[in-house]
């Protein structure tokens, strides 16, 4: 049996290309349209998986045979099993991480379903502050910052959606060569307040990487 090798945006690319098949299925009159939104469903979930093994590619290509509804349906569900895990990170790994924050709030992580998250992420009302924990390069890394309620929806940068959203800021860890003692970069853009919905949304972790280096300076 092949082990789990779908990471949680991946997962939600497949069922996004799912989606629009199954919509052009249902809606659409003209088999030449409907085949050509088959190829591009099944052309773009394969892209996501380059180095898919024979067997990996197998299960993912059986999207280029659904029609039905209940076929979508049972085709995600059979996915379920290939889903992979979030690292289980304990307290004591949080607090690692966030070194400084003496009092840090953790999340309940006995709520958290691993499989859905692609980046582990929660706020702390009392400091207004965003903490981030992604596993970057296979290292688990931390990244805090000012949260900024906008009150407003607009384009999350991390899952590209528009949501309810917020102005994340981090401070940037290097600094250039010459830089002045009190020199400091801040790096901001508008992140989702909720980041269960970012998570379940998110299907490219292409922007979120790039956040994370600029401020780790990795």
């Amino acid at each position: 049996m092949n082990q789990p090798f779908i990471r949680n945006h991946q997962y939600n690319w497949i069922k996004k290309q799912a989606d629009l098949l199954l919509h052009a299925c249902s809606t659409v009159s003209d088999p030449k349209v409907v085949e050509s939104v088959r190829s591009n469903a099944h052309a773009n979930v394969l892209q996501a998986f380059p180095h898919a093994t024979e067997e990996q590619r197998k299960t993912l290509e059986a999207i280029s045979e659904l029609n039905t509804a209940p076929q979508f349906q049972q085709y995600l569900l059979g996915l379920e099993p290939y889903r992979t895990e979030f690292a289980h990170v304990t307290e004591s790994q949080l607090k690692k991480l966030f070194p400084k924050n003496k009092k840090l709030k953790i999340p309940d992580l006995t709520a958290t379903d691993f499989r859905q998250v692609t980046y582990l992420g929660w706020t702390d009302i009392a400091t207004n502050k965003l903490f981030i924990v992604y596993e970057l390069n296979g290292q688990l890394v931390g990244v805090e910052g000012k949260f900024t309620p906008a009150n407003k929806k607009s384009v999350c940068f991390v899952c590209n959606r528009h949501e309810e959203v917020a102005l994340f800021t981090a401070i940037a860890k290097t600094k250039p060569a010459n830089a002045s003692p009190d020199y400091y970069k801040a790096i901001g853009n508008y992140l989702c307040v909720n980041s269960e919905a970012c998570n379940k949304n998110l299907t490219d972790v292409s922007a979120l990487e790039t956040y994370i280096q600029a401020v780790l300076g990795s």
